[in-house]
């Protein structure tokens, strides 16, 4: 039944505006699709209504709780990895960088996820994404041998790689442009605070009560897993006003936006594979204090990274990236300088804080890409992004593994060589980048007098 206010106006319930979507979705679909989401049992509504819904049910809050729970499972994981595979699987440079390479290869992979939103809705793929990372990070001490290890970093990865890349799509197309890079900022603020909570329980526990590797990944990865069943099941589908192209996506004049996308995954995995290594084997760090190290870029990042959308959001992609490659290249720089010069631990810790909080600008490719980007082709380019950035990545760890060996300092080197070449590329990036003005030489093109 209909109510209406004392202004004619009608009036739903929450269950009503379900059924109104629903049916103003099934009237545009073929009766395939509508017999497939009668079978899905799902409810499906629109972003334009979710304001309708109570504020934990708005799509707002699930980006929110998918933000703080997927760094709870993959932060824990990586925080104990290096401690993990020296103390029981007695790991070397070359066989962390074959760990790392495993680990990246679902991210090379990433662009299949075009085929699977073909029959499952993103929303639903990446909350099933989310599961898997949870349980293979809850299960991950339990084959503590090289086979194991590397089996269950391919299975983590698949969950991890496959979340972003939806969690990236579902980001651009249920944020406003205007509010982007503050919002994003913020979400990067919440899961880097539900990080914190699980690196003090752990610098607080491990020791005290003397933690197993084993408890911590199930108490963490676990958790990942629970909170993202609860979100399958609690929130609604939402339906986004620009129907996904659910086809392979690869568009020329995106090109500046792939060049960057492919420089930060080659540069990336540099830091993430030998930044925290190098604080094991030359220094000596034991887990507390890896994660105590991680903790205080926890603590930063709670409160740079909603600062750092703001500075995107005030002076702009272009401004905000090159900051960013430029710090990054003097930060790889030290890095090497810490085997020629006896700058101690202090150093090396601060240089891999300064380096965390640099990485929160990186959301400034993403805003990037959203201004520049046909509203259809966000979820399949997501992916195709997903899949350059790791091309670097399935071959550069175990090949620097073997140049680790060799020489550290020379890694680090390359890593400030690419950030160089990305500092180069981000000069292209416009003042205001939109859609026909890309890059720079559009805007030269678009100033030039016609003749």
């Amino acid at each position: 039944m209909v109510v209406f206010n004392a202004l004619g106006v009608p009036v739903f319930d929450v269950d009503q505006l379900f059924d109104l979507a629903q049916f103003d979705l099934c009237i545009s679909l073929s009766p395939s699709q509508i017999n497939r989401r009668k079978a899905e049992g799902m409810k499906i509504i629109r972003l334009e209504d979710a304001h309708q819904l109570p504020i934990w049910r708005r799509p707002a809050a699930l980006l929110l709780l998918m933000a703080i729970a997927m760094p709870v499972a993959f932060s824990t994981w990586s925080a104990l990895l290096n401690n993990f595979v020296i103390d029981v699987a007695d790991f070397d440079g070359s066989d962390i960088g074959w760990l790392h390479t495993v680990r990246e290869i679902p991210g090379f992979l990433a662009i299949g996820v075009i085929v699977i939103i073909m029959f499952m809705r993103e929303q639903v793929l990446g909350m099933v994404a989310l599961i898997m990372l949870g349980v293979a990070t809850a299960i991950t001490a339990k084959f503590p041998t090289m086979g194991g290890i590397l089996t269950l970093t391919m299975l983590s990865s698949i969950g991890f790689h496959y979340y972003e890349t939806v969690n990236q799509s579902l980001q651009l197309q249920w944020i406003d442009k205007k509010k982007a890079p503050q919002t994003i900022g913020w979400l990067m603020a919440a899961g880097s605070g539900a990080t914190l909570v699980a690196y003090l329980l752990i610098v607080m526990t491990w020791r005290t009560y003397d933690l197993s590797y084993n408890f911590v990944y199930m108490l963490s990865g676990g958790f990942t897993a629970i909170v993202a069943v609860f979100c399958l099941l609690a929130y609604p589908q939402f339906e986004a006003p620009h129907p996904q192209l659910k086809s392979f996506v690869l568009r020329k004049r995106y090109w500046l936006y792939y060049a960057l996308q492919f420089m930060a995954g080659a540069r990336r995995q540099i830091f993430v594979v030998f930044a925290g290594f190098m604080m094991v084997e030359k220094f000596g760090f034991k887990v507390h204090e890896v994660t105590a190290l991680y903790m205080i870029n926890l603590v930063i990042n709670i409160a740079v990274a909603p600062l750092m959308g703001k500075i995107v959001w005030r002076f702009g992609e272009r401004r905000a990236l090159l900051f960013e490659y430029f710090g990054l290249i003097c930060v790889f720089l030290a890095y090497g300088g810490l085997y020629f010069f006896a700058w101690g631990v202090m150093i090396a810790s601060a240089l891999y804080v300064i380096d965390h909080m640099l990485f929160a600008l990186a959301l400034a490719l993403k805003t990037y890409f959203q201004k520049i980007a046909d509203p259809k082709d966000i979820a399949p380019t997501a992916a195709v992004a997903f899949t350059i950035n790791h091309i670097a990545a399935v071959f550069l760890p175990a090949g620097l593994g073997y140049l680790w060996l060799v020489s550290p300092p020379a890694v680090f080197a390359l890593a400030a060589g690419m950030a160089a070449t990305s500092f180069v590329l981000a000069l292209l990036i416009p003042r205001h980048p939109a859609p026909g003005h890309e890059t720079i030489f559009q805007q030269r093109l678009m100033a030039a007098p016609a003749e």
